[in-house]
C-alpha cells in the first residue's frame, strides 16, 4: 500500500525556502554566500513589542487561548482595520492564526469543492497555487507583464471568470514584484467582481504598510464597500513589524465564513501562540513611528538595488511600490552562456549559475508564474546588498 497521499504529487515544496536552505548548506560548507532570497525584514523586533512578551510570560499567559485568538487582540485587529481601512468588524469577523498562510490555508479548506476554481494573478507568491491544489481546488493562473506594471486587468479578471469561479486571490504590494495596486485600478476589477456576485475575493493586505513615495495603499472592501459581504481581508504583523517568527496572520470576513475557518483550525493547529497573540495586540495597539524610520531604510535599499540591477548587462528592473522586493527581468540574457559553461536557457538556471558561479542565492521567476524574471529580497544590509549586485553586474558582464 502507497504510503503518501496522491494530493501530495500536485504540489511541490517552497521555492523560496529552497533557495534559501541551498544558500545556508553553503554557507555552512565555507562558501562566500549572500542570501537575497528570504522573504522577511533584517529589522528586530521594536523593543515595546518583546517588553510585552515577557509581560505576558511574567504573567502566566502561557496556556491554550480561545482557538482563533484571544479578544484583546480581536479588538485590537478591529480597531486597526477601522483606523488603517475605514471598515468596521466585529471580533466575530475576525480569525487569528499561526502566520498569514495559515489564514489562507483555513479560508481556502473551508470553502473550496472539486472544480472550484481561483484565479491568482502571476506573478504571485509561491504558496497561493499549492495551497488551492492541496485543498481541492483548480488554480487559475491569470499572466501579467511588466508592461501592465505586473498587474492583473480588468479586462483580463473578467476573461478568467467562468461559473465555476469561487476566488480572486491577490497581494498588494506584491511578493515577488513590489506592485502595488492604485484606487482606480483596484476600482476597475471591483467594477468587474460587481458584475459576478459568486466571485469572492480574497485580498492578501501583508505589506499593507511597507508601501513608498506616491503609492497609496487600498484594500478591495474600502474600495468597494458592496463587496464588503464577500471578501476575506488578510493581513498579519509579520512585515511592518519585524515580526516573521513570532507567527501571527490574522483575517476579517464575514461571521460565516469565520466560523467555519475557526473549525478547521480547531482540528489542526488549534491557537496560536499565547506570547505572540499578546505581543501582537501591543504591535497593532502601540507606537508605530518605527515603520516610517524602516520604511525610509527600505527606500533607500530599492534605489540602490534598481539602479546597480540596471547598470547590469542584460537585465531591466522596475521600481517598486512597496514590500522589500525587485523583479527584474533577464529577457537580455537568454541564451547566453557563462563562465563556467552553462547556457542560460531559463531563469531557473541563470539563477543556479549565479549562486554557484558568484555566491549571490536569488529565487528564480518561474518559481512565482512569470518568467524570464528573478526576485531579490533587499530587507538586508546595503553592503550586502552592494556586494550582491555588484557580482551580479559581473557575472552578467562574463556571459557571452
Amino acid at each position: 500500500m502507497k504510503l503518501l497521499s496522491d494530493t501530495l504529487d500536485r504540489v511541490k515544496p517552497s521555492p523560496t525556502i529552497a533557495v534559501t536552505n541551498k544558500a545556508a548548506e553553503m554557507k555552512a560548507a565555507g562558501h562566500d554566500v549572500i542570501g537575497l532570497g528570504a522573504g522577511e525584514p533584517d529589522f528586530d523586533t521594536p523593543q515595546h513589542i518583546k517588553d510585552a512578551a515577557v509581560v505576558a510570560i511574567s504573567m502566566g499567559k502561557t496556556k491554550y487561548t480561545a482557538v482563533d485568538g484571544i479578544a484583546e487582540l480581536k479588538q485590537a485587529i478591529c480597531a486597526k482595520f477601522k483606523r488603517d481601512n475605514d471598515l468596521a468588524y466585529t471580533p466575530a469577523q475576525v480569525s487569528v492564526s499561526s502566520g498569514g498562510k495559515q489564514v489562507l490555508y483555513n479560508a481556502l479548506m473551508a470553502t473550496l469543492n472539486g472544480g472550484d476554481e481561483v484565479i491568482i494573478p502571476a506573478p504571485y507568491w509561491v504558496s497561493y497555487p499549492d495551497m488551492v491544489l492541496l485543498t481541492g481546488g483548480t488554480p487559475v493562473i491569470v499572466q501579467a507583464s511588466l508592461q501592465t506594471g505586473f498587474k492583473l486587468t480588468a479586462d483580463q479578471l473578467e476573461e478568467a471568470i467562468t461559473p465555476n469561479t469561487k476566488w480572486l486571490l491577490f497581494n498588494s504590494p506584491s511578493n515577488p514584484t513590489g506592485a502595488g495596486y492604485t484606487w482606480d485600478e483596484l476600482k476597475s476589477l471591483t467594477d468587474v467582481l460587481m458584475r459576478h456576485p459568486h466571485v469572492w475575493v480574497m485580498t492578501d493586505d501583508m505589506y499593507e504598510h511597507l508601501a513608498y513615495g506616491d503609492f497609496k495603499f487600498c484594500t478591495p472592501a474600502q474600495v468597494e464597500p458592496r463587496l464588503y459581504d464577500r471578501t476575506l481581508t488578510v493581513n498579519g504583523v509579520s512585515k511592518a513589524y519585524a515580526m516573521t517568527g513570532w507567527r501571527i496572520g490574522y483575517a476579517a470576513g464575514p461571521v460565516e465564513l469565520i466560523a467555519a475557518m475557526r473549525k478547521v483550525q480547531s482540528q489542526s493547529t488549534s491557537n496560536p501562540c499565547s506570547i505572540s497573540q499578546y505581543a501582537a495586540v501591543e504591535a497593532l495597539n502601540g507606537p508605530h513611528d518605527f515603520i516610517a524610520e524602516n520604511n525610509a531604510t527600505f527606500v533607500r535599499r530599492r534605489d540602490l538595488v534598481v539602479d546597480m540591477l540596471n547598470q547590469a548587462d542584460g537585465i531591466a528592473c522596475p521600481v517598486p511600490d512597496g514590500a522589500f522586493y525587485v523583479y527584474p527581468s533577464i529577457a537580455g540574457l537568454i541564451g547566453k552562456t557563462s563562465p563556467k559553461g552553462t547556457q542560460i536557457v531559463d531563469d531557473e538556471v541563470f539563477s543556479s549559475a549565479l549562486l554557484e558561479e558568484t555566491g549571490v542565492a536569488v529565487v528564480f521567476g518561474a518559481a512565482f508564474g512569470l518568467s524570464p524574471n528573478f526576485r531579490v529580497s533587499y530587507a538586508t544590509s546595503d553592503e550586502a546588498l552592494t556586494e550582491a549586485c555588484t557580482r551580479i553586474q559581473n557575472f552578467c558582464e562574463t556571459l557571452v
